[in-house]
């Protein structure tokens, strides 16, 4: 069975986000980026099914910028197999990206797609759900346990009410969330063999899809700086406070 893992890069969770001076996007020069924590979930689950022998083999993929390849070298020591860099200097929308790895997956014959519920960086949590309807394949989104047998996925999904399981017909689309399980680091000489594996790439042209962004940002900027608090002397003064001042109550 062949597995299609896609893999973001994105401003790594821990550097604190500053937008440019112009407010026209967040500033990304100089600044550390890693793959999309949602992501590397999904290859970690990817590579624990392989080693289970329900896989036989792991693409990663990335579309983006050239550095992106470094996304996916991650992906590779890991323990996926080869990747695919759609390379674009576009700013890629979900809907861009759904068709890309659509293009993908058609051309690769996967018979699973796994990736991220949704990227930090937009939390747009939409990749997944629109790749499944642009392939017609089910879908298990949120997903906190997966298992593969006999041609179908089983999938422990994350849900208001708790927990969902859902059975799916493969091919299929799961989208990881943060219980599914704990990434694994990369050790060293898995990095040293990832240098050797092949990642090949491609433009949007190749695969036939348009990238051409529907949205513009008119403006990005941060929040607003939150008042200071003040102490109060006792529960009266709190609700007083409240229902005068806060008008809340």
């Amino acid at each position: 069975m062949k597995l299609l893992v896609a893999v973001k890069r994105v401003v790594d969770y821990n550097v604190k986000v500053r937008v440019k001076s112009d407010h026209s996007a967040v500033e990304t020069a100089g600044v550390k980026m890693s793959m999309n924590p949602f992501d590397e979930i999904a290859v970690e689950e990817a590579v624990r099914l392989k080693e289970k022998g329900a896989v036989t083999e792991i693409i990663a993929l990335s579309a983006g910028v050239t550095q992106a390849q470094e996304t996916i070298r991650t992906a590779l020591a890991m323990g996926a197999d080869r990747g695919i860099l759609v390379e674009t200097e576009v700013a890629l929308e979900p809907l861009a990206v759904a068709k890309l790895l659509q293009a993908v997956a058609k051309k690769e014959s996967v018979d699973l797609v796994l990736l991220g519920k949704q990227a930090i960086d937009d939390d747009m949590n939409a990749t997944g759900q629109m790749l499944a309807a642009l392939l017609g394949w089910p879908q298990g989104t949120f997903a906190s346990k997966v298992e593969i047998a006999d041609g179908k996925a089983t999938v422990t999904r994350e849900v208001d009410g708790g927990l969902e399981t859902v059975e799916l017909q493969l091919p299929a689309v799961v989208t990881a969330d943060l219980r599914l399980n704990e990434p694994r680091y990369a050790s060293l000489p898995n990095i040293m063999k990832a240098r050797k594996k092949t990642i090949d790439v491609v433009k949007p042209e190749d695969l036939g899809v348009d990238v051409t962004p529907r949205l513009t940002t008119l403006s990005v900027a941060e929040p607003p700086a939150r008042k200071a608090g003040i102490k109060v002397p006792d529960v009266a003064t709190l609700l007083d406070k409240l229902r005068n001042e806060a008008k809340v109550i």
